[in-house]
């Protein structure tokens, strides 16, 4: 009993360590909207201090470290808990994954600061934040005392849902690469309306920024398709399954938020809150994508033996 109260509470606590990775992206997203960037100019202290009088642009990327480090001492935690508790090698690895990444992403945030925010660390800085949480995603997902009991699945669509939220999570991920690409070489506002570009449909690239913007542009248009059709996928083939139905919904309603957010990027010329905001539901859509994955992965297809009979009745097993 103690043991399964002992997962319990690890499962709950590797989902708080999800949701503390997503503040941290969003107060990492609210440093760069702000310009706070280079507030404190030196690192691992700031101004020599632990604790600096937390004002202007300090507030920000001071704020950020101590979230930063609290997420760290967290995983470390997490961590360590999974090794005590987690027989399973594969849980094991996941765990000490995500605490050499969290560690290496520490690192490159000190590098941020003391390079004097060059482009190249900076969009790496951001795209192993969101690998970071697809780690923690992984580990809330593994911990689930629902995971080691898959469910049968009949599903004869094409792709299958195991591809296509592969496909899915896979194409979110690269969009947000793309976007810390135009986010940090100052591409936000390559093109300044929307959702024409320059009046066109397809904008002259006479200047890379231009090119690195439409592609992200290019982007959403392919993430909110995939998104869209594995949500009608998951809740028309398997109905019943909720497991998969809310967070399919989930992903829909977060892609087409997602979409407004970047036109209000563009059109109140990157205001602070819609900018910080489509870098936080970018995050959330990836961690819902994710989640879609791992869990189709897990859902066991019908024993062939079992599947003549359901396909002549027309019958779907959940």
């Amino acid at each position: 009993m103690n043991g399964v109260r002992a997962h319990r509470a690890l499962h709950r606590f590797a989902i708080a360590v999800v949701g503390a990775t997503l503040l941290l992206i969003f107060v990492g997203g609210l440093v760069t909207s702000t310009g706070s960037g280079l507030a404190v100019p030196d690192w691992p202290l700031s101004f020599g201090q632990v604790f600096p009088r937390m004002v202007g642009g300090v507030l920000y990327e001071h704020g950020h470290r101590l979230l930063a480090g609290s997420v760290g001492l967290a995983t470390l935690v997490l961590a360590i808990t999974v090794w005590l508790v987690e027989p399973r090698r594969s849980v094991r690895f996941v765990a000490s994954a995500a605490l050499g990444t969290v560690v290496a992403q520490g690192l490159l945030g000190g590098l941020t600061v003391l390079l004097l925010l060059p482009p190249a660390v900076s969009v790496a800085h951001a795209c192993l934040a969101q690998a970071f949480l697809c780690l923690t995603v992984a580990l809330a997902a593994l911990t689930n005392p629902e995971w080691e009991h898959p469910r049968p699945l009949h599903d004869h669509g094409a792709p299958s849902l195991a591809l296509l939220t592969r496909i899915t999570a896979g194409a979110v991920y690269v969009q947000l690469i793309l976007g810390a690409v135009v986010r940090h070489t100052g591409a936000g506002l390559a093109i300044r309306d929307f959702p024409l570009a320059f009046g066109r449909l397809v904008p002259p690239f006479e200047h890379p920024g231009v090119a690195m913007h439409f592609a992200h542009r290019v982007g959403a248009g392919v993430v909110l398709t995939l998104v869209v059709w594995t949500a009608i996928a998951a809740r028309t083939r398997l109905p019943t399954e909720r497991r998969l139905g809310r967070p399919a919904l989930a992903a829909a309603a977060l892609v087409a938020l997602q979409v407004t957010l970047g036109a209000l990027t563009v059109w109140t010329q990157k205001a602070v809150l819609p900018t910080t905001a489509h870098v936080a539901v970018g995050a959330a859509l990836l961690a819902t994508t994710f989640l879609l994955a791992l869990r189709t992965s897990r859902l066991a297809p019908l024993p062939r033996a079992a599947e003549a009979p359901l396909l002549a009745g027309r019958t779907v097993v959940v």
